[in-house]
């Protein structure tokens, strides 16, 4: 049952050695391209291949909508979530631009949006629950939903591996859905609300302290049950998305699918995910620091350098989207740059 807890797999030490010799023969001063450097060897070693490349980027969208938005704590409707669950099928939505200009699959999966019964073509329907429960009220998900969840993402790596991925990406879709992440957030570093809450979607000032008193209600509330249970603190104020992210983000390192992260509510996952299997961390790269406020308090506790840092807060992937392109450049300068043999450049200083 508990798969998430099995071991991960190593990064290759033999890989990144030989990258790290690779970097000291190219055309450049030692370290003169610093992270750019740090990304190749990294991902060679995440990749057990000296000469690392992300040819087949896969990006999963995990959307599910949230119980607490009965507590008007968004500056959009919960009918948001399933419009843009077509949106990113169409192609019109910015992450579903991002995958077409990287050649990268995107797979979108509702986890449990709220509304009648659909269809739209190239939206995988997995639908758990019509959305999550007030968890200002009672646990957002049984403890069942929430591994039913899990194994969404879990699922979803592995279909992203059977297809030759060289990369994964997970993004959300679900209105609420800082709310919840910030909410997990403050059971995983024990802080109030008023110290990892933002603006989300744009909500006025006074939308803002509504929302940080209902974290905090909830926090109050959900304590005795979660302790300091990371599963827990999933299931008691986390979304299905989140969830599902969780479980994808420990698969990619159970299997040796390297990751990027995304912005606040992926890095909460991320969290989640390395509280609740430690090896998981040397998976992941950090796609951006987003502006949501509390995204650099869940990095640093992650101890992570964030790629881009460009005020970004759409969520749905598009950080760790748009950092593909640097890090699919750093492998072209690692593999392709001239050493100072093939340059006949002389390589020692005299």
């Amino acid at each position: 049952m508990n798969w998430w807890l099995d071991t991960c797999k190593q990064p290759s030490e033999s890989a990144r050695q030989l990258a790290t010799e690779r970097q000291l023969q190219l055309t450049k001063p030692t370290g003169s391209l610093s992270e750019l450097e740090n990304i190749a060897i990294l991902l060679a070693s995440l990749q057990d291949n000296p000469r690392p490349n992300i040819d087949k980027p896969w990006i999963t969208i995990f959307a599910g909508d949230h119980g607490v938005m009965d507590e008007n704590i968004s500056a959009y409707p919960q009918a948001v979530t399933r419009q843009m669950l077509q949106n990113f099928a169409s192609g019109g939505a910015c992450i579903a631009v991002i995958a077409k200009e990287y050649h990268a699959t995107l797979q979108v999966i509702d986890c449990g949006s709220v509304g009648d019964v659909y269809d739209y073509a190239g939206v995988e329907q997995h639908c758990i629950a019509q959305g999550t429960a007030n968890f200002s009220k009672q646990v957002a998900m049984t403890e069942e939903q929430c591994i039913q969840a899990m194994n969404l993402g879990c699922e979803s790596v592995e279909k992203a591996l059977e297809n030759g991925a060289s990369i994964y990406v997970a993004g959300e879709m679900g209105i609420g859905n800082t709310c919840s992440a910030s909410a997990i957030a403050c059971f995983l570093l024990n802080e109030p609300a008023e110290k990892l809450t933002g603006i989300g979607t744009g909500i006025r000032e006074e939308q803002l302290i509504h929302k940080k008193n209902i974290i905090d209600q909830a926090l109050a509330l959900h304590k005795n049950y979660v302790e300091n249970d990371a599963f827990k603190a999933l299931c008691a104020v986390g979304g299905l998305e989140i969830a599902a992210m969780t479980g994808a983000y420990i698969r990619c390192a159970q299997l040796g699918l390297a990751m990027v992260i995304d912005g606040f509510i992926s890095s909460v996952s991320a969290l989640v995910a390395v509280r609740l299997n430690p090896e998981v961390r040397q998976w992941m790269l950090f796609g951006h620091q987003s502006a949501e406020y509390g995204h650099q308090r869940i990095l640093a506790e992650l101890h992570a350098t964030p790629l881009l840092k460009l005020n970004l807060r759409l969520g749905e992937g598009s950080g760790a989207g748009a950092s593909l392109g640097l890090i699919k450049l750093a492998c072209s300068l690692h593999n392709n740059m001239a050493t100072f043999a093939e340059a006949a450049v002389i390589g020692e200083k005299v």
